[in-house]
């Protein structure tokens, strides 16, 4: 315990002489000012934090940008095969093979009558 609280002090030490040294006048500006340090310090993480949220909506808005432009080209080309697919003619290719074939004359209108 007395080598880890020697290992602060050091460390304290160090800091102070890169730093500069500190007189009194320091710390009584810092101790009254706490109030004010705290808010800095904590008006500093609420912005980090608000950066880093807006870039990670950013990357999902292109994200879903993306996935959604590759959707709508799957929608044209899915929409253009059924117009394809449903011409006169390449319906009746498709039916060819199960004995369907296109009507050469008009259809035939069905009267029934009423009498008994």
């Amino acid at each position: 315990m007395a080598k880890k609280a020697n290992i602060v002090v050091r460390f304290f030490k160090k800091i102070t002489h890169l730093v500069g040294k500190t007189d009194f006048n320091d710390r009584i500006f810092l101790v009254t000012n706490l109030r004010y340090v705290l808010f800095v310090s904590l008006f500093a993480l609420f912005y980090i934090a608000n950066t880093h949220y807006a870039e990670r909506n950013m990357r999902q808005i292109n994200t879903l940008q993306k996935e959604l432009r590759e959707l709508e080209s799957q929608y044209m080309t899915s929409k253009s095969e059924l117009m394809y697919k449903s011409k006169l003619t390449e319906v009746a290719k498709l039916v060819k093979p199960y004995g369907l074939r296109e009507l050469t004359k008009p259809p035939q209108k069905i009267v029934i009558s009423n009498n008994k």
